[in-house]
């Protein structure tokens, strides 16, 4: 069936926020009807599973639900991008909950010193345990990278997501991707190197 709309077009969203706040549950309704596909399609991008995204599409307007409710929405009337930021926020956060992260490819697709990284299997329970505690490592150092290092990092290096997606599901220019994403790199390097990790790398995991 089709639905009947109960708000004109010339309504826009800062109104219908207004209504909502004032108690007019209808008005987030059609919020939800405006936007749901464009928010949901925001998430597939970036988890690539379909019941994933809908579980977070969820997620993503209660969210929005508890912040205008709170008061703390003042985006001016911004709503779509405002709830596209919150969407694409959650979706990373559903990677970094459940720690997974990459095996980082710190310059085509090796570390710094020519080994591909954790690319060997390994039988040994010492050598599987050293490779869960360098990796534990790894993720407590990516967690320190600056938001926007890591979530380029995230994006490039374990959802194999192209940088001309990362700049439009960020809002960035691909020159801030690149930029960011080399920063990440740098970062990362500079703090393997100062904790020796990379040397556990080299003498377990390299061929």
């Amino acid at each position: 069936m089709k639905r009947i709309r109960k708000y004109s077009p010339a309504v826009d969203d800062s109104e219908l926020v207004t209504l909502y706040k004032n108690g007019e549950e209808s008005a987030f309704e059609e919020l939800l009807f405006r936007h749901k596909s464009k928010v949901y399609t925001a998430i597939l991008m970036v988890v690539k599973n379909r019941e994933i995204a809908e579980d977070l599409l969820q997620e993503t307007f209660i969210k929005a639900v508890k912040t205008i409710k709170s008061g703390m929405y003042n985006e001016e009337g911004k709503f779509l991008p405002w709830i596209s930021r919150i969407a694409h926020n959650i979706a990373i956060d559903y990677f970094r909950r459940g720690k997974r992260y990459p095996s980082v490819q710190l310059e085509d697709n090796r570390n710094h010193e020519g080994h591909l990284l954790y690319d060997i299997p390994t039988d040994s329970c010492e050598e599987i345990r050293i490779k869960e505690e360098t990796r534990a490592q790894l993720r407590a150092l990516i967690d320190t990278l600056p938001d926007a290092q890591r979530e380029v990092l995230i994006m490039r290096q374990y959802m194999g997501m192209s940088f001309q997606e990362i700049a439009e599901i960020t809002g960035v220019s691909i020159n801030t991707a690149l930029g960011r994403m080399r920063y990440a790199l740098i970062n990362l390097k500079r703090q393997l190197d100062s904790k020796n990790i990379h040397h556990a790398v080299e003498e377990h995991f390299s061929r």
